[in-house]
Formats: structure tokens, C-alpha cells, sequence
């Protein structure tokens, strides 16, 4: 019989918050302590921080510049042969999405789908008249921050009702007597930040640890740092200082909600009698700034907050436990459940299986981290197009973080041990040392002392993007590719 298996997603959860990666605030309780059960990989990345690059990434098990969705508006773009949803169902799978999409999936790909957004439900049924009215609570909040407890309760919030969606789906799966695969994906820590009591000053906003870096930190960084914080100043003016750690208090909030609804999940698994014998990811899709370098959300390059995820996995039957320092990507989840169950790695798939650690053949299947960013061209500078003709301030008080100033043009990282190097299409790098600076706020690149460093990781660099380059369509004939 092949497992069944459950994938939890959030969005926009940075790996770092959580008191087992040494955090102050205690955010995840549960998950730290489940985690500490299964294997927590503490060096876990994404292959874009975008929403929609990175979901089509962990489904096809390619980079976006090979799967062609290098940003949320390529979803009909998507290049590839068998992604993880033809696998699963090839092999028997009754298949559901229960939550957030945004892949190149449609809902109907799915046998059972319940799905909401950040600003309400899709075709998730409504059940009370209080999780209609707080579905239009989202949508008066405009993306941003709430400055009150929400309304409606616990029960309305979205990942109660898409947890209540998910055993619905599990126990009609169970009755069919068939192996089943969940999709249970949170629209949550991502904006519009928002949480009701008691999570609301669960973590106030004044007691709140403080924050490394700052606004000067993002100028070191480049103009399109500049760019975004005109962006928030334009909202925010005055009040920013202040939003951002009420941004801040309400995000860690939401991530004590999500730990309670996954630990809902988890239990009801067990009440069933399948929690030890299904396999259970959990991850995010990217990170949040978080208020580093004085912003929110997400938007431009690749620092660590926005690609290094959570990602803790339990594998039925195999016993690595702990936290996990292998270098992982969130590409090689469908590589994984491939060999896990069976099945041959699709053609043109760039993850890495790691079953290997599982079974504790080797303790690692990467030698560095590797991501990339942007959707292509030159970037755009101020005065190219004003951000009202590309709807970046719709006029509302709200501006959209991806625009074309923040994901034009093409950009690639590497970390190897504690360095890391990012660098663009107009040869623009910067190197740090992640063990002394995590928060990458001092550049070595220019260093004549981390020249031999710096060499080495852009040739590294160079070799992880030739190995990464599409081999589709595959050579016909008597030309054979090696996975």
C-alpha cells in the first residue's frame, strides 16, 4: 500500500522565527516540538520567493527558468512533462487542494477542492454567517496591517475552515479505501496581517525583539531597495515605524494560529490511526522581510529572509531525526515522493531525491544552496514609468511589493557553508559571510582578502546553473540524458 501524503504549505513564513532556530518569541510550539520528532532541515531553500514560481517549482521540481514561470503571471507558461499531480494520480491517488493555489494548476485538477485566498474564499463553502462577514473584513483591510483584533473568531479564520476542509476530504478518502494526497495550503503569515484574540498582542508590538538591520542597510543594497521603501512611505508616511511592528506583532500572531490549526490537522490524523503511517511536509514558499531593512512582506533580491524555508518532513518507516544542516531545495520535493513510492523521476526534473538521508545512506544530496529571481529584460529605474501605469499604488492606500521595478531583470544565488554570493545580469554581486553576518549587511565582494572566496563561489555558481540548465525537449534518437 503506498502512503498517503499530506503537504503543508504557508505562505510567506521566514525560517528563522521560531524559538528551535533561537528565536525569542516562542511563535511554533507545536511544530518545533513535531519537528524535533521528524527531520527539520535548518538549510532549506526556495527556488524563487515569489508565490507563484516557487509552487510551480516544488510541483514540476524545476526552476523557474527552465518550468518558464518566473513570476505570478506566467501560470499558463509552465514547462515540463509529469509534474507531482500526474505522478500521484498515475499511481492511484485521490488528490485535494484545500486552501491557497497559485500554481499552474487549476482547481478542477484536483478530485476534491475547497480553496480561498487572502481575501476570502473561492469555492470554499461557506458555513456561518460569521465566516461570510469576516471574508469581507479581508477585503477592507486592502493587503496591509490590521490595528485591532479581527473579528468573527477563531472558527472564521481561514486556516481553521481550510484544516475542517482537509478532514472532510481525509475521511471521504478513507472511506474510498484509496491512498490519498492533500494540498493543505494556508494563505497565511502572508499580508493582509491580520489575527484575531487571543493571538492579537499574543506578542506585542512593544515587547517585540529587535531588529538588526535597517533602512540603512537596504541602501547598500541598491536603488530598487530605495524604490520599495518610497513605496511604503507613500502608504505609510509618518506611521511607518509604527506599522511595521504592528505588522510584526500580527505576523508572529498568525504563526501561532497556523501552529494551532497544524496541530489540529496532526491530531486528527492520529484520532484516524494514519498520523505514523503518512507522509507529512511541512513548508513555506518564501519568506517575509519581516521588518528587516525596515520593510514587510517581499519584493526584490535574495536575502536569507525571503529563501531560506521551513521545510520538516515525516517519512513513514524511515528514522533520520533532528535538524538537518544538508543544503535542500523546495525542487526536490517531487523527486522525493517519486522514489518514495515508487515511481520514475519524470524527464527534465532538477530536484534531487532525498532519500538517501532518510535512510541514512548520506547526510547530505547538495553540495550549496541555489535560487534564482526576476522574470527577465533590463530592470526599470525611476523615471522609466511611473508606478500608477503599472498599478503599483492602485489609489486605494495599498502598493503591490511585485512590480516590475522589484522583479525586472534576473538575478542568481549561491551558499556554500557560510558564505553566500548573489549577483545579476549586469554583474552586480555582493558576498558575505553568513556566519558572522546573517543578515547580510557587509558586503565582502570588493575585499582582496575574500578574493579566493569569491572566485571560488562564482565558479561554483557558474557550474550550479550550466548543471540547472533545461534539457527540454529531450535529444530524439539515440541521444540519452542523464538525470
Amino acid at each position: 500500500m503506498k502512503p498517503n501524503i499530506v503537504i503543508v504549505m504557508t505562505d510567506q513564513q521566514r525560517a528563522d522565527v521560531r524559538r528551535s532556530r533561537g528565536f525569542p518569541l516562542d511563535t511554533m510550539p507545536f511544530l518545533d516540538e513535531w519537528a524535533g520528532r521528524n527531520t527539520d532541515f535548518s538549510c532549506a531553500y526556495t527556488s524563487n520567493p515569489t508565490c507563484m514560481p516557487a509552487r510551480v517549482g516544488l510541483f514540476t521540481g524545476r526552476y523557474p527558468s527552465a518550468n518558464r514561470v518566473r513570476s505570478n503571471f506566467n501560470a499558463a507558461d509552465a514547462v515540463y512533462t509529469e509534474d507531482l499531480l500526474d505522478v500521484l494520480r498515475k499511481n492511484g491517488y485521490v488528490t485535494a487542494l484545500c486552501g491557497k493555489n497559485h500554481s499552474h494548476r487549476k482547481p478542477g485538477d484536483f478530485d476534491f477542492h475547497e480553496t480561498s485566498g487572502h481575501l476570502g474564499a473561492n469555492d470554499l463553502p461557506y458555513g456561518s454567517p460569521e465566516e461570510e462577514r469576516f471574508d469581507e473584513y479581508l477585503k477592507t483591510l486592502k493587503f496591509k496591517c490590521a490595528d485591532a483584533p479581527s473579528p468573527c473568531g477563531v472558527e472564521a479564520q481561514l486556516p481553521y475552515r481550510n484544516v475542517s476542509s482537509a478532514i472532510r476530504f481525509m475521511d471521504r478518502a478513507l472511506e474510498e479505501g484509496r491512498p490519498f494526497f492533500l494540498w493543505l495550503s494556508f494563505a497565511e503569515p502572508h499580508n493582509p496581517y491580520q489575527v484575531p484574540e487571543p493571538y492579537f498582542d499574543m506578542f506585542p508590538p512593544e515587547a517585540l525583539p529587535g531588529i538588526t538591520t535597517d533602512r540603512s542597510d537596504a541602501v547598500k543594497k541598491g536603488a530598487r531597495y530605495e524604490w520599495l521603501h518610497k513605496q511604503w512611505d507613500s502608504v505609510y508616511g509618518e506611521d511607518g515605524e509604527r506599522a511595521i511592528l504592528r505588522a510584526r506583532s500580527n505576523y508572529y500572531g498568525m504563526l501561532r494560529l497556523i501552529d494551532d490549526q497544524f496541530k489540529r490537522l496532526i491530531g486528527a490524523m492520529d484520532e484516524r490511526g494514519i498520523g505514523d503511517e503518512t507522509l507529512v511536509l511541512f513548508l513555506s514558499d518564501h519568506g517575509d522581510y519581516a521588518g528587516e531593512y525596515g520593510l514587510m512582506r517581499k519584493g526584490v533580491d535574495l536575502p536569507e529572509c525571503l529563501v531560506n524555508i521551513p521545510m520538516v518532513w515525516h517519512v513513514p518507516g524511515h528514522h533520520a531525526r533532528g535538524a538537518m544542516g544538508s543544503f535542500v531545495s523546495i525542487v526536490d520535493v517531487l523527486p522525493t515522493i517519486c522514489e518514495l513510492i515508487g515511481e520514475r523521476i519524470p524527464d527534465g526534473v532538477q530536484g534531487k531525491s532525498l532519500l538517501p538521508i532518510f535512510e541514512g545512506r548520506e547526510d547530505r544530496v547538495r553540495d550549496c544552496a541555489y535560487a534564482e529571481v526576476g522574470y527577465g529584460g533590463r530592470y526599470w529605474l525611476e523615471g522609466d514609468m511611473s508606478p500608477g501605469e503599472q498599478g503599483c499604488l492602485p489609489g486605494d492606500g495599498s502598493f503591490n511589493c511585485l512590480n516590475p521595478w522589484t522583479q525586472s531583470g534576473q538575478g542568481r544565488m549561491l551558499r556554500r557553508g557560510r558564505y553566500k554570493l548573489q549577483t545579476d545580469m549586469e554583474g552586480t554581486s555582493f558576498l558575505y559571510d553568513l556566519e558572522n553576518d546573517p543578515f547580510e549587511r557587509v558586503d565582502l565582494w570588493q575585499r582582496p582578502e575574500y578574493g579566493q572566496i569569491r572566485d571560488e563561489l562564482m565558479g561554483e555558481l557558474i557550474k550550479e546553473m550550466l548543471q540547472n540548465a533545461d534539457v527540454l525537449p529531450l535529444p530524439k534518437g539515440r541521444l540519452y540524458v542523464k538525470p
